[in-house]
């Protein structure tokens, strides 16, 4: 049998008839190493029995609530729709440092409690060291395994024989398989490591936790396929120095995904913040210009969070914006509506937009808040102390409406904002009572109206 020499990127897997200095798939220098085999086999006429089609009975095999695995956190079954759905990979990124091994290993604490044999697999740190986060975080779990592996074919055998419920990857990047070169977190290591276990985890109906390392530019390392393979994705937002983190879920093909949670980092591990709103605004100094408080919908969980301004004299010919927490894009939109129909001289000056605590939203219901704490700072005009205030605004200058308004007035009211400035078209929507007064306004210059009267709103 005739053999073919060729060579072979040892990142990327890019294929080449002769040896080259850079790859021109993934452009690493001095990864192509030699290969050879034999050549390639006629398909033969015959094939492997398959699967035969079944009648789609609506409901019978849907994954309806009892067919969940709770977590027993109330906080983490929320993030994936009510529960861990048998069969499901469960991607989890961030920083370095964020909490993802944390979190995995009391989840698989938990798990291990209530439903059995769960294995947790370290690539990255002895067992020593896994032990002693355990101690630390006072898990004492006998159905809980530890296995140290570098190969997805030990990992693989040891799920055939031990037959957990769920088998936790830490991590995929220094996981590799032997049947493919290239180094561990090679974009085909990789890919060929969360395929050899895909199927076993889809055949057994397991749970799989695989933890993802970020790049530089805060996205998931490997390929974009894996984020595809998986059912659901989850990633650690805000700052590592904050002492909480907030998770997200970017992908869930069993629930919303819009969902976050604020978690507490502490001795005992992440622990659930009991009221997110008013923890997020502990420190907030209303008496200061540029501050206004927003109540945002991320999923099921409404959230108050602060939006801070603050606008200063620079250069005219490049004054320098800066937002953080928000769409840039979409404040620019804001601070050129408010400029060119609210009449508000911005063009020279420097404007810097935040949302404090390091919370991260792309709401449009944010753009009123935004303008209300730009023309506050602009004036230097602190804005009554229990306001609160949402809206998108367009390019005319008209303040429309937002879904889940009800829910966001509530969420204010609850936290003693009893002054709300909504759109017009949402004040025949919403049920207040006699302590709340709701301002609703249709446009720009409704909003510059009310900053211009003495008294407040």
């Amino acid at each position: 049998m005739g053999k073919r020499s060729f060579y072979l990127c040892a990142n990327c897997a890019y294929e080449s008839p002769k040896w080259l200095g850079r790859c021109p798939s993934c452009g690493e220098w001095n990864t192509f190493v030699a290969q050879e085999t034999p050549r390639a086999q006629p398909a033969r006429s015959s094939s492997p029995a398959l699967k035969r089609a079944a009648p789609l009975t609506p409901g019978a095999e849907e994954a309806g609530p009892e067919r969940r695995m709770v977590i027993g956190r109330p906080e983490l079954d929320r993030l994936f729709g009510g529960g861990l759905v048998p069969g499901s990979m469960v991607l989890l990124g961030g920083e370095p440092g964020a909490g993802k091994s944390t979190l995995l290993l009391q989840i698989a604490a938990l798990l291990a409690e209530k439903y059995g044999r769960v294995l947790y697999v370290s690539a990255e740190e002895s067992p020593a060291q896994v032990r002693l986060r355990a101690g630390r975080l006072g898990v004492n779990a006998p159905e809980l395994y530890l296995l140290p592996a570098e190969a997805i074919e030990a990992v693989r055998t040891e799920v055939e024989e031990l037959n957990p419920v769920a088998v936790i990857l830490d991590s995929v990047q220094t996981l590799k398989t032997t049947d493919h070169p290239g180094l561990a977190g090679s974009p085909i290591q990789v890919r060929e490591v969360v395929q050899g276990i895909m199927g076993l985890v889809k055949e057994r109906g397991m749970i799989c936790f695989l933890v993802g390392h970020i790049t530089k530019s805060g996205l998931l390392a490997g390929p974009k396929l894996i984020e595809h393979m998986v059912d659901v994705v989850l990633y650690f937002e805000g700052d590592r120095r904050y002492p909480y983190r907030v998770l997200r879920v970017v992908k869930n093909r069993f629930g919303s995904t819009q969902e976050i949670a604020l978690l507490n980092m502490g001795d005992q591990g992440l622990t659930p913040v009991e009221n997110p709103s008013s923890f997020l605004l502990a420190e907030r100094c209303p008496q200061q210009s540029g501050t206004v408080v927003v109540p945002i919908v991320e999923g099921s969980l409404p959230l108050l969070v602060e939006i801070q301004a603050l606008v200063t004299t620079g250069n005219p010919g490049n004054p320098r914006r800066l937002v953080s927490g928000l769409d840039y894009q979409r404040v620019a939109m804001v601070l050129a509506v408010l400029e060119r129909r609210g009449g508000i001289p911005l063009s020279n000056r420097e404007v810097y937009v935040s949302v404090i605590g390091g919370v991260k939203t792309e709401e449009p219901a944010c753009d009123l808040a935004v303008a209300l704490a730009v023309v506050s700072s602009f004036y230097d005009l602190p804005l009554p102390a229990d306001l609160a205030a949402f809206g998108e605004i367009g390019l005319t200058g008209e303040v429309r409406r937002v879904g889940r308004a009800q829910k966001r007035l509530e969420e204010a009211v609850k936290h003693g904002f009893r002054h709300l400035v909504i759109p017009h078209g949402l004040q025949g929507e919403i049920v207040k009572d006699k302590t709340t007064k709701v301002q609703g306004i249709g446009n720009i210059h409704e909003l510059l109206a009310i900053l211009a009267k003495k008294e407040g709103v």
